[in-house]
């Protein structure tokens, strides 16, 4: 068992109030790590050091290769103790060791975008503003300043990267809260930052409960921007809490995504497609594929071969190689999936696989369910409407592909969506139809460092990686270089000063 304090101004440290909490391993129960609670007041510390470290701190006007280094640090060290960081997410978070091996090496991967991102100015120069000899005039992003970052448990070291790397690399200084229920290897991240000798307050991660340390960043007047992951629902709160100071913010909440087959796919892999969309990480994934769309045409067979595939599925020990399903995060969020099948069934959709808890000696102790598909499913069920975060999936028919993207279109949310076709310029024309903020073609859950990701709708704010991902965390400036050098030919001056 490991033991963490809260990371504030380059030192580690008891929370104000002495408090602590377990993380607890979803698969078997046992406690992973004694960590320190963050409350309000070091929140406060910690944002107090942020606000001091962009302020008077070397960061923000540091030459931008030495701030690219230092993120190439961070990089290293993260490469450099993958096999523990894949140990640690496996038992905080309950993922498959398949899975967190993929995870710590792409938050590396992500990590090093921003790293070299760091090492390029974010200026240009605009023409045709004036004409020759007028003025030049230049467009500079700068860094916002302090910025809070909150993330969710799903992927734990992955959103620490995708909060820091670009906040970092655009010059600010940041406050970070992971979830308490997956805080390990954020902390580890911060013993990272220290070995890695960055200026004292840059980086500052305080583990707890949104409630209080969570509430208390997103309203201090010292923080300029909240850049936050997590559900729709503590998305409206942030957006409301963060107005009362017109904070600039990044949310990237809920998705209920519609994975479109048409008629002409390919069925071998339209069909693994579907499963891995929605059963990926127990279907804990914001833009999991939870609605799968068929036409009449394929819809039995289709069924058919995804319950055959389903009942195949190893449900298990997360460190074992073979294991493809593992637990949910915790007790709450298990009841929570049931609550959401056992809705499914009141509602009249059918049970095709699945909706129970899986039995067995070894999985006794874990969160588990199991992988679950409704068939009969209208797009107006709560099952097709709110997101479950979870292993079930929705599959609704359609009869044209008008119908489809309707129906696809139907949802308070937008954040990614698929089709699968071997036409591909028909799918294209769907895709540029469906209001998401990805869609995927023939694939899933590829996500790419130099793309923006986010969503429409009630799925999100703002947009996460690429340059668009980085100027999120940004200001614009105009600067305006006047090249007359004399008086007289400022004719302008003459509307109101008097010769």
């Amino acid at each position: 068992m490991r033991t963490y304090q809260l990371f504030i101004n380059g030192s580690f440290v008891n929370a104000a109030d002495g408090r602590t909490f377990e993380s607890i391993n979803p698969f078997n129960g046992e406690v992973v790590a004694t960590v320190a609670r963050a409350g309000a007041e070091d929140a406060r510390r910690a944002v107090a050091a942020a606000r001091a470290a962009f302020d008077q701190g070397p960061w923000p006007a540091m030459p931008l290769a030495e701030r690219s280094a230092f993120l190439k640090k961070l990089v290293d060290a993260i490469n450099a103790r993958q096999l523990d960081l894949v140990a640690l997410e496996v038992a905080d978070s309950g993922t498959t060791i398949r899975k967190a091996k993929e995870d710590v090496a792409l938050s590396a991967r992500n990590l090093n975008y921003f790293a070299k991102m760091a090492a390029q100015p974010l200026e240009s120069e605009i023409e045709g503003l004036s004409k020759p000899g007028f003025s030049k005039n230049l467009l500079c992003w700068e860094p916002v300043g302090v910025v809070a970052g909150i993330i969710p448990w799903n992927f734990p070291l992955k959103m620490a990267i995708w909060k820091l790397g670009p906040a970092l690399a655009a010059g600010n200084t940041v406050v970070l809260k992971p979830s308490e229920l997956t805080p390990a290897t954020a902390m580890e991240l911060a013993q990272m930052v220290a070995d890695a000798g960055f200026p004292p307050g840059v980086v500052n991660i305080i583990p707890g409960y949104g409630a209080e340390a969570g509430e208390a960043l997103v309203r201090d007047r010292q923080v300029d921007k909240v850049s936050f992951t997590g559900s729709t629902a503590v998305g409206r709160k942030i957006m409301s809490m963060a107005s009362e100071t017109l904070k600039k913010i990044t949310l990237e909440c809920g998705g209920k995504s519609a994975n479109i087959v048409l008629d002409d796919a390919d069925l071998e892999l339209a069909v693994d497609g579907a499963l891995y969309a929605i059963f990926y990480h127990q279907g804990q994934c914001c833009e999991a594929g939870s609605r799968l769309l068929l036409p009449l045409s394929l819809h039995d067979s289709f069924v058919e071969r995804l319950v055959e595939k389903v009942r195949r599925m190893t449900i298990g020990d997360p460190t074992n190689p073979v294991t493809e399903i593992g637990p949910l995060i915790s007790q709450h969020q298990r009841e929570r999936v049931l609550g959401y099948i056992q809705s499914g069934k009141q509602e009249g959709a059918s049970l095709a696989v699945g909706g129970s808890t899986p039995s067995g000696t070894e999985l006794s102790k874990g969160f588990f369910v199991e992988p679950t598909i409704f068939t009969g499913v209208s797009n107006n069920m709560k099952i097709a409407r709110e997101e479950i975060f979870g292993p079930v999936l929705s599959v609704i028919p359609y009869a044209t592909e008008d119908e489809a993207v309707a129906i696809a279109n139907d949802s308070p949310y937008g954040l990614a969506g698929g089709i699968w076709s071997a036409d591909k310029e028909r799918a294209l024309r769907i895709a540029r139809r469906l209001r998401t903020g990805t869609v995927w073609i023939n694939e899933w859950h590829l996500i790419s460092e130099k793309a923006p990701f986010g969503g429409y709708k009630q799925s999100g704010v703002g947009r996460e990686f690429g340059m668009e991902g980085i100027k999120e965390y940004t200001e614009a400036k105009h600067l305006h270089i006047d090249e007359i050098g004399v008086r007289s030919k400022k004719f302008w001056y003459d509307t109101v000063v008097p010769k």
